[in-house]
């Protein structure tokens, strides 16, 4: 009994030494993420690291492109190169929105069309002076083609909204007169139809032409007899 006893006490220290063994690695690791973690006071169990470390990828992003394209800066500061590279960034950017968009935008068939390409190019020139927020501008100018095409797509499946938008032709000549209530309306005089009939049918007999509409364009079209 008295052996026994005195064996108690090595085997103890053997077990001991032999679990602390075991666990050494992975209280070293432990121990060297938590002094990380608390010399950054982040907690690694959270999401406020991934926080962290997408706050830094964009500081790194802003601080190299920031001084390239002046941002943050005011317009009369901006120097030649960053004006340039805002109007290749905007150049570009307009491509990719255009090609979202419908190439019947560029075609200014309708005030709907033209009214796109005469806002899009007002928003986007203050992106490259400099006297509104580049990337919210472009922002901006995204949602106006995104737009457009959600009103066309509108259009096109409802006739009225159609109308609504786009308008509708008007007849100015039938067999061989002039509509001259409509001719007033849109402030369409004589002269200008001859000088379509010229340019179009290369006559200008008004006898010849049957059919003479203003297209929702503004333009005039002509059929013959």
């Amino acid at each position: 009994m008295i052996e026994l006893s005195m064996l108690r006490g090595p085997i103890r220290l053997a077990r001991a030494c032999f679990y602390a063994t075991r666990n050494f690695a992975a209280q070293v690791r432990h121990r060297r993420d938590s002094s990380v973690a608390s010399a950054a006071n982040i907690d690694i169990r959270s999401p406020s690291l991934f926080q962290a470390i997408k706050f830094q990828i964009m500081n790194a992003f802003w601080n190299f492109v920031g001084p390239l394209l002046g941002l943050g800066a005011r317009p009369e500061e901006l120097t030649f190169v960053q004006i340039s590279l805002r109007g290749v960034v905007v150049f570009i950017a307009t491509l990719i929105m255009v090609r979202l968009g419908h190439k019947r935008s560029l075609s200014r068939k309708t005030a709907f069309d033209a009214v796109l390409l005469v806002i899009l190019a007002s928003v986007l020139s203050r992106a490259i002076n400099g006297s509104a927020a580049f990337f919210a501008t472009l922002g901006g100018g995204l949602v106006l083609v995104l737009l457009h095409r959600l009103l066309a797509f509108i259009a096109y499946h409802s006739h009225w909204f159609g109308i609504l938008i786009k308008g509708r032709p008007e007849l100015i000549i039938e067999d061989g007169d002039f509509v001259l209530n409509t001719m007033h309306r849109n402030h369409i005089s004589t002269h200008d139809v001859e000088e379509d009939m010229r340019l179009s049918l290369r006559d200008d007999d008004l006898s010849k032409v049957k059919k003479g509409r203003i297209e929702r364009s503004g333009d005039i079209s002509f059929i013959r007899k």
